[in-house]
């Protein structure tokens, strides 16, 4: 059953999907309400609500410009900011550590034998969410609009291992990242199979902050490989892990958005939230 949540972000996904393939007409407020089918009064309360800005502010953070603009930012590296995942103050997501443990060769290999996995369906502001947890951490977070597809999604990442369907305090600290009061969250950890190279780029995904942006190059150049470009765009298409290991925050040389896993209109979505709370 279709609850009010997903009707909420499915008018949200589909103005910014407008907004997005309009974006050098500036279309008006009234033009992307006609859109969702909301009046202009209503429209602006909820994509308010969603984003924190309203849809016009929103606009110049999908911009090309705004894109440019903060790849020009570079009075920080990657490697100083060290994890920083988030700019603090009272509202505003911090002191939140991501640590990344890589699978034993044995249980990447034998497809998670021996592996016990609990998993769950979650709301999230971008729509639901499929999470799963070994006991050492997060080993999966993917977006799921059919949820009878999440599950054997995950399953044929780890095809051995023993599945149950349990929130556990893993899968809650990840959902609280989606909330306001992040006084609850401890630090979340991640158990990923993956390559040596997977991991190293994945681990310095962990490190552009929220809000933040960077090209495949500034990945490649962070883990030692500037000329993997290519290769770190290839894992980057692999992250396990939505959201949480944020390669929604790359983009091409050219401040264009480019690809992701979840769809492109996500990503947008997902940018100009983060782009709200930065400011």
């Amino acid at each position: 059953m279709t609850d009010q949540k997903e009707i909420d972000y499915a008018r949200i996904e589909k103005a910014i999907l407008y907004i997005r393939e309009n974006l050098h007409d500036q279309p008006s407020l009234e033009e992307i309400a006609a859109v969702v089918q909301l009046s202009p009064f209503h429209f602006q309360k909820l994509f308010t609500a969603w984003a924190g800005v309203s849809p016009k502010k929103f606009m110049q953070y999908l911009s090309l410009e705004y894109a440019k603009s903060l790849l020009q930012d570079r009075t920080v590296s990657l490697l100083d900011t060290a994890y920083e995942t988030g700019l603090s103050g009272t509202s505003r997501l911090h002191d939140l550590f991501v640590r990344i443990e890589g699978m034993t060769p044995g249980e990447y290999k034998h497809g998670g034998e021996g592996l016990a996995i609990n998993y769950s369906v979650a709301e999230s502001p971008f729509g639901k969410l499929i999470v799963a947890s070994t006991p050492k951490g997060i080993c999966h977070m993917s977006f799921a609009e059919q949820e009878d597809k999440a599950l054997p999604e995950l399953k044929r990442r780890f095809p051995k291992a023993a599945y149950h369907q349990i929130t556990d305090k893993f899968q809650q600290d990840v959902l609280f990242i989606f909330q306001k009061d992040w006084s609850r969250l401890d630090d979340i950890k991640l158990h990923l199979s993956g390559t040596p190279f997977q991991l190293k780029v994945w681990e310095s995904l962990l490190k552009v902050p929220l809000g933040s942006l960077v090209t495949y190059g500034d990945i490649a150049n962070d883990i030692g490989s500037p000329a993997a470009a290519r290769a770190v765009g290839t894992a980057i298409g692999n992250n396990p892990v939505a959201f949480l290991i944020p390669c929604h925050r790359v983009i091409r040389n050219s401040g264009e958005l480019g690809g992701y896993h979840w769809g492109e209109t996500r990503k947008s979505a997902i940018i100009g939230w983060e782009a709200a709370r930065r400011s």
